[in-house]
Order: structure tokens, then C-alpha cells, then sequence
């Protein structure tokens, strides 16, 4: 089902994404969420028009729901902007500040494909613990 998008068949049905987000290094700022269903657009999610974002005040500990989200296959991209200026702060191409994936997907000189921090929405609720990794 991948690439149905949030959009989707209205017919399908629905269930919750509850995101728990672990190891933030300070509460500054803001945590970037995006889900999403396309591929292509993962992780940056910008030019998909049916992902969700959300934008959460930081704290370690922290939960979000997005909710009403058809089955399917998604995958979740997180960002510490510390100093919610909405954007990937970045030194020689390489990220500042935290960053996360569903299923804390691994970094593979860059990354992780969508296939790697995919998983199914096929119920009415789906928990996802995602671990903040910082570089810098």
C-alpha cells in the first residue's frame, strides 16, 4: 500500500500514530514530525502535500498523536530544531541538530530509506518509542 498516501480511500480504515520521542539533549526549541506514505519524499516530506506535520514544543519524554490516519504503510522523520528557526541546521552537509526515525532506523551514509523505518497502520492504534541521534 505503500504510496496511497494520507489522502487516500476514505473508505479504509483509520487508527492513531502515538510517537513517544526519547534523548532530546535539551528542551530547547521544537521537534519537526512529518509522516508520511510516499517514498520518495522520505525523509524530508516537504514536497509530499499529503504528509502530516507537526511542529511540539521539546521535551524529553514527549508524546504526539497523529490521529485519523488510513492503513497503510508509513514512515515517520523527526527533528530537533533547537533553535526553531524551522529548518535542518547543518555543518558540511551533516546535521546539527537531532534527528529520528520510525523504527530507529539506522544511518547508512546518510539517511535511512523509507523501506528501513516503513511500518503498517493496521489497527486502531500504533506506538513508536523514536530515539533522538545527534552528530554534533
Amino acid at each position: 500500500m505503500a504510496g496511497l498516501g494520507l489522502a487516500g480511500n476514505a473508505a479504509l480504515p483509520r487508527g492513531d500514530v502515538r510517537v513517544t520521542v526519547t534523548g532530546l539533549r535539551s528542551d530547547h526549541g521544537q521537534v519537526l514530525a512529518c509522516l508520511t506514505a510516499d517514498a520518495k519524499d522520505f525523509p524530508d516530506c516537504s514536497k509530499d502535500p499529503a504528509a502530516r506535520r507537526r511542529a511540539i514544543p521539546a521535551q524529553d519524554g514527549m508524546q504526539f498523536t497523529f490521529s485519523d490516519v488510513p492503513q497503510g504503510e508509513y514512515a515517520i522523520a523527526l527533528l530537533h530544531d533547537e533553535n526553531a528557526n524551522g529548518k535542518a541546521d547543518k555543518a558540511l552537509m551533516v546535521p546539527k541538530e537531532g534527528f529520528g526515525f520510525s523504527r530507529n532506523a539506522k544511518l547508512r551514509l546518510g539517511p535511512p530509506s523509507f523501506s528501513s523505518a516503513a511500518f503498517a497502520v493496521d489497527g486502531p492504534l500504533v506506538k513508536h518509542t523514536i530515539r533522538m541521534r545527534y552528530i554534533f
